[in-house]
């Protein structure tokens, strides 16, 4: 007996508009992959324009960037007096959020120095150790694009209270950026890890705020004292505070 496997007209449309339904919403979801993140930070790019509108930031400085412990630095100006400093941290992001929006936060300022954290959220949100790295190269290729001679210094991923359990992955992207930093010419690798770690190799719990993951003055007096002599190499030399003069 021969069946007979023809398809019923309505089966097939049906079949057809399924797959036209999948296909857009596959789209759909690629475009969000897409646009999620860069998206996110346009209300703080747009604030930063802002600011630049309201007071031009000086222009051969050192420019701070990427994620909040840079954002949080409110006190940067005075911690580094007599170096003309820009803040340009915005909390949560990541290096590639950095990346992206580096013709709005970098280019226009021709920083004379870059210094930049970040790695610490991308961990957290799945990165392995490698794309870490990867991404704080792409950082540097694009900033290369228009800054070809700009010196770029990566503060090393944190140890902290709150993301403990990613020390192992984040530790090993810290060590795959400062062996590459060692290949490279104008790129420095400032390791503030065992400066923040106690003598059981713990986070030191009085760095850090009650979140465990943002750091309070005495957090920040440690990264002074680990960048004060980077930036005084790159002819950056901050005057002593009042407190340190004789």
């Amino acid at each position: 007996m021969t069946r007979n496997h023809t398809i019923h007209p309505a089966r097939w449309l049906l079949a057809l508009a399924w797959l036209l339904l999948a296909s857009a919403a596959a789209a759909q979801t690629v475009q969000t992959v897409q646009t999620k993140g860069p998206a996110e930070w346009l209300p703080a790019m747009d604030a930063f324009a802002r600011q630049d509108q309201a007071q031009p930031p000086p222009q051969q400085a050192v420019l701070f960037i990427g994620s909040s412990s840079i954002n949080y630095w409110h006190s940067l100006a005075e911690d580094f007096p007599g170096v003309p400093v820009i803040n340009r941290g915005f909390g949560g992001s990541a290096i590639e959020d950095s990346t992206y929006y580096a013709d709005r936060i970098v280019t226009p300022y021709h920083p004379r120095l870059i210094v930049m954290y970040a790695g610490d959220n991308d961990v957290y949100e799945g990165h392995s150790a490698q794309q870490v790295a990867d991404d704080f190269k792409a950082f540097v290729a694009r900033v290369r694009k228009d800054l070809p001679a700009v010196p770029v210094v990566y503060i090393s991923i944190k140890p902290s209270v709150a993301r403990w359990s990613l020390w192992p992955a984040m530790s090993q992207a810290n060590g795959l950026i400062r062996d590459w930093a060692a290949t490279q010419r104008g790129v420095r690798f400032v390791d503030i890890a065992p400066l923040m770690l106690d003598a059981q190799g713990k986070p030191r719990a009085e760095l850090f705020r009650d979140d465990g993951l943002h750091m309070k003055p005495a957090g920040y007096a440690l990264w002074i004292q680990a960048l004060r002599p980077v930036l005084a190499s790159y002819g950056f030399k901050a005057k002593p505070p009042a407190a340190d003069a004789p």
